[in-house]
């Protein structure tokens, strides 16, 4: 005898009873072969009960699809409880992809026009929740109508499904226009709450009935007036506030109208001062209806003073012991703050104390906002208070915060002492954190002021003395030992307390960097670099002892510090006269061709190393012809340069021989331009030539403008060839591409083509647009004219 079918309690009691999931998956595969055999076998009486379970099995995440067309035929039948479960059953079961929804249609208008209420409703909940576009423009008209006659809780249903509809095909906004209208003289809550979300959702898709619910504005302000000063109400009042869902729809709709629009704005003024004072906040929802006004008043044009007041609220509800009303208000301050910056700054200290707040949300938020509120009036105090939180703040926040850091006292330092001692305390505190380009630029910070060279020195040392583990600390430090490292041996210095170092204090120091386990690869070139340095300034075993430990790095696995140390050591052998003068203090570079990624021969994240050419010593009488061609022989290496090719001066740069050599040959052969990039308003042009004297060389001066009204930062351009070219691209003239009339940056690249081959290349442009954001393009070139490689 067959099992009989399980009741839909009994179903899920022994669902819920099931010890594992194989012994569910047996039962529910069982109760649906069942329910399959039922539903195959038309049987009328048991079809409401098996589409019940079968509901069940669905929303355990079983397959259920075998239950569509049953869930038709239940809603076409006439008992009310199996037209409900139809309907619950093609809201779960049905989309508007099934091609089902034919049958659907005619089965929802007719039960739109159903005698019963309980009926209709049914049909207008389905509908509004799977209904197709082409199901709505049949059954718009319906809608419509019920929504205008009928029992109230038809007429509710009826106008959250004109919502859907307008939401969905926007084409029918102007069916339900004075249907909104109307509603507005309505005194159910009810309808009056489905109204007002009707007619904001019909103003934000056509600019057409938003000018036609203009003139509605002060029927709007009537609304949340009596709103605002209505007593209690138990039908609609929340907490003691009448209706607080109304009041938050109606603020929303009055945003819509007033945006953009100064004499609706007047109109409403009024009533949201009345909103923001009279609203008690000592309920949640409360506070929800000051928020909302808070962003009514920010999003139209709003008197000032009413503005301040939006401001204050936010800054209430810093104070609010719910941290997701602290979060809100952090947020909303931000998005304000360019706006309305001096209102906002009345908060700072109150913004710096939700830097203490146990959540990491709250916390993250309250950072971000702290470092937008320094300015150049604050900045002392703000940075003090985002040092304290740096030192004790959890490593998600430390390389945020100490970036904003940087930020803030590059641009507001209000001199060049606290800009180092600020920058230093934050290395010590989160140098692992820091991003990369903080050694560069702290580098450079101190080599531009002379004064401080010796302060920033003996502070570094100091701090170098007692912590190593920081290495973008540990690199500024030995860079510093190194350039200004005869300070500290004479001890010598105005700012503090002078303190002289003894030598070998100093060596040991250096030498325990490059030994520590801590240490990166370019922090031990730093101290390599540091101790050939300090020897030009010390004599005797001091001298022998630098020797040393160079020469241990001559064998290293590192190519840089292998490269380094082999180039040191022969200084040491050959050219130890010459040491000297090549190890002599850095001179400012320009901090736009410092922060240019790459290095000689375009390569990203190589530090700019002494790989030293080692010169011949040339008798005093050479000749300038011999100079001359000296120059020449530079200019058109070979692919493998001889470690030892003559060089008649270390100290110029590439540029300027170049410019010697402009006057010395022949004009060259110019070619036609060619455009290589052109988005985002920039444009990138490549002018090529080929001097006459070198056949084998290509220069070309790639020249970057900009046709949009705003700058364009942070530009860079990186090159890359195939092997058989050799590509030495040069520092640009800035990484700024100016707007619309500034002059284009440029940047020369020369490319070797000792076999003349067709030439192809591959392009890395990096740059920030006006609005901020970051974009980075991979082009690649193959339409070089022939005349560019023959």
């Amino acid at each position: 005898m067959p099992e009989a079918p399980l009741t839909l309690p009994i179903l899920i009691r022994t669902i819920r009873n099931a010890q594992t999931q194989a012994e569910e998956r047996e039962l529910v595969q069982r109760e649906s072969a069942k329910i399959r055999g039922a539903f195959r076998g038309d049987e009328p009486d048991t079809r409401a009960s098996n589409l019940a379970k079968l509901l069940y099995i669905h929303m355990l995440g079983y397959p259920a699809y075998f239950g569509q067309m049953e869930c038709l035929k239940l809603i076409a039948s006439q008992k009310f409880h199996e037209k409900r479960i139809g309907y619950l059953g093609a809201a779960l079961l049905l989309d508007e992809k099934q091609d089902t929804h034919l049958l659907l249609t005619n089965s929802i208008k007719n039960d739109l026009l159903h005698p019963s209420a309980w009926v209709q409703c049914l049909a207008l909940s389905t509908l509004g929740s799977l209904g197709s576009a082409a199901m709505f423009r049949d059954l718009a008209g319906e809608v419509e109508q019920l929504a205008r006659v009928g029992q109230p809780s038809v007429r509710r249903k009826a106008v959250v499904c004109a919502v859907h509809i307008t939401r969905k095909v926007p084409d029918l906004t102007d069916t339900f226009v004075a249907l909104g209208e109307q509603l507005l003289a309505d005194r159910s809550h009810g309808i009056l709450h489905g109204a007002v979300m009707l007619i904001a959702e019909m103003c934000g898709r056509n600019p057409q009935a938003l000018e036609h619910f203009r003139k509605c504005v002060p029927q709007l302000v009537g609304i949340l007036h009596n709103l605002v000063k209505a007593g209690y109400s138990p039908d609609n009042s929340i907490s003691g506030i009448s209706d607080p869902f109304l009041q938050v729809q109606v603020l929303r709709l009055l945003r819509i109208l007033g945006r953009d629009n100064e004499e609706i704005s007047d109109a409403m003024n009024d009533v949201l001062a009345q909103v923001a004072t009279n609203t008690d906040t000592a309920r949640n929802v409360g506070n929800a209806i000051l928020y909302e006004t808070v962003l009514t008043i920010m999003g139209v044009l709003s008197a000032s003073g009413l503005r301040v007041l939006a401001i204050n609220i936010l800054g209430r509800f810093l104070d609010n012991k719910d941290r997701n009303i602290r979060y809100v208000a952090l947020a909303s301050l931000q998005k304000l703050l360019q706006a309305e910056s001096s209102a906002v700054q009345r908060h700072r200290s109150t913004v710096l104390a939700c830097l203490t707040d146990p959540d990491p949300t709250v916390k993250r938020r309250a950072l971000q906002l702290s470092l937008a509120l320094v300015n150049s009036s604050n900045v002392r105090a703000t940075v003090k208070e985002l040092l304290d939180f740096l030192s004790t703040c959890t490593p998600d926040l430390k390389s945020d915060c100490a970036s904003g850091i940087f930020l803030a006292a590059e641009k507001f330092a209000p001199n060049k002492r606290w800009h180092i001692d600020t920058v230093l305390q934050v290395l010590t505190m989160a140098g692992a954190y820091v991003r990369d380009d903080s050694v560069p630029n702290l580098i450079h910070l101190i080599g531009g002021v002379k004064e401080l060279h010796s302060y920033a020195v003996q502070l570094l040392y100091e701090a170098l003395a007692q912590d190593i583990s920081q290495q973008p600390l540990v690199q500024v430090a030995t860079w510093c030992i190194g350039e200004y490292g005869s300070l500290l041996l004479a001890g010598s210095c105005e700012e503090i307390e002078p303190k002289q170092v003894d030598p070998e204090e100093l060596l040991s120091l250096l030498e325990r960097v490059l030994q520590s386990h801590l240490s990166l690869p370019a922090t031990r070139g730093y101290a390599l670099t540091a101790l050939m340095k300090l020897g030009t300034h010390l004599q005797g075993n001091s001298i022998n002892r630098i020797r040393r430990l160079v020469s241990i790095y001559c064998s290293c696995h590192d190519i840089e510090l292998q490269q380094r140390a082999v180039e040191y050591n022969a200084l040491f052998r050959k050219y130890d006269h010459l040491r000297a003068s090549v190890l002599e203090k850095m001179p400012l570079v320009d901090k736009a061709g410092c922060s240019e990624e790459g290095s000689e021969r375009g390569q990203p994240g190589r530090e700019i190393s002494l790989a030293l050419n080692i010169p011949e010593v040339e008798p005093p009488g050479s000749s300038e012809s011999s100079q001359v061609s000296d120059l020449l022989c530079l200019l058109g290496e070979p692919a493998e340069p001889s470690p030892l090719q003559p060089v008649t001066d270390t100290s110029v740069a590439t540029g300027s021989v170049l410019d010697l050599l402009r006057d010395l040959k022949a004009p060259a052969s110019a070619l036609s331009r060619l455009v290589v990039y052109d988005r985002d308003d920039l444009l990138v042009e490549f002018s090529m030539e080929r001097p006459p004297l070198e056949t084998t060389l290509l220069l070309i001066t790639a020249m970057v403008s900009n046709r949009a009204p705003g700058d364009v930062t942070a530009f860079s351009l990186q090159v890359a060839v195939p092997k058989s070219f050799q590509v030495e691209l040069l520092a640009p003239s800035g990484s700024t591409v100016r707007g619309q009339g500034g002059p284009p940056v440029t940047q020369l690249v020369r490319i070797l083509n000792p076999r003349k081959l067709p030439l192809r290349m591959r392009l890395r442009l990096a740059y920030t647009l006006p609005s901020g954001t970051a974009v980075q393009q991979i082009e690649e070139i193959s339409s070089f004219p022939e005349a560019a490689w023959q």
